[in-house]
């Protein structure tokens, strides 16, 4: 995680609520210590408690600048449990400013051909990349529809809009599907002064999934996906916490249904 010697400027949340899925390591942890950071009072949700700890570590710290950050146990792909804490995130601070959906991945899967791709193979990275986003949507869409405000970010990837680089059927699909949802939320929630937007990153090595998979790569694939990229060098998951906060900020009241690709370039839309 990058030096907090010096916070830079940026966005300030003094006051917001927000929830972020994913935040056990990589792109989530580091969007909800920035939040935390810039005044925002948050929760940080994942599946993955124990490297969660580490997160509510990292927010505590953070937390001296102004904000505070408290973690829970979710899996996005129970209904239930997503109903029940964010009811219980409201109950405890009153709203839900901003929703950042970043739960998602590839689930340890590689690719396959398409012929051999089981049904569950295809159904459980559905469920977490896209049916999550929707329960958790569901679940805030209320709140925010009665405080007449919302931010809701959801973080895709570049295979949304292009292709997998890791050839992962359902992953592509999935992320796909949820820039539609962005879109549709968008159109739906407008009305409520409600933002959807979705950040689609580029390839980061931010996490032990990423991680693998580079070094998988090998030596020459990995300075190929570099020299690909027009400001040559891969980003950090700062660079995608920033993107994040942004569609989340006040700088972006009058933006919604749209995509930004943060990969340095290396896809044009």
């Amino acid at each position: 995680m990058p030096s907090r010697e010096s916070i830079p400027s940026g966005p300030v949340f003094k006051g917001r609520t927000a929830i972020v899925t994913g935040a056990a390591h990589g792109f989530g942890r580091e969007i909800a210590v920035l939040f935390v950071e810039r005044g925002a009072r948050v929760l940080a949700a994942d599946v993955l408690v124990d490297e969660l700890v580490e997160t509510e570590l990292a927010m505590q710290k953070a937390a001296q600048y102004g904000g505070a950050g408290r973690i829970a146990a979710l899996d996005v792909t129970d209904e239930s449990a997503v109903a029940r804490i964010l009811s219980e995130f409201v109950m405890d601070v009153g709203r839900i400013d901003i929703l950042v959906n970043n739960a998602g991945g590839v689930l340890g899967q590689t690719h396959k051909p398409v012929e051999e791709v089981t049904a569950n193979d295809w159904q459980t990275i559905v469920n977490v990349n896209l049916t999550g986003v929707f329960y958790c949507i569901r679940a805030a869409a209320t709140v925010m529809k009665a405080q007449r405000y919302g931010r809701i970010v959801n973080v895709s990837s570049g295979a949304g809009r292009s292709f997998s680089l890791t050839g992962i059927q359902a992953y592509a699909s999935a992320k796909a599907g949820q820039i539609g949802l962005t879109r549709q939320m968008a159109r739906e929630l407008g009305a409520f002064n409600i933002t959807v937007n979705n950040v689609a990153p580029g390839f980061v090595r931010s996490n032990p999934t990423t991680e693998r998979q580079w070094n998988a790569m090998g030596e020459q694939a990995q300075a190929e996906l570099v020299e690909s990229i027009s400001l040559r060098r891969l980003g950090t998951a700062r660079d995608i916490a920033e993107a994040v906060l942004f569609f989340a900020s006040d700088a972006a009241s009058w933006i919604s249904g749209q995509v930004i690709s943060v990969d340095g370039g290396h896809h044009m839309f």
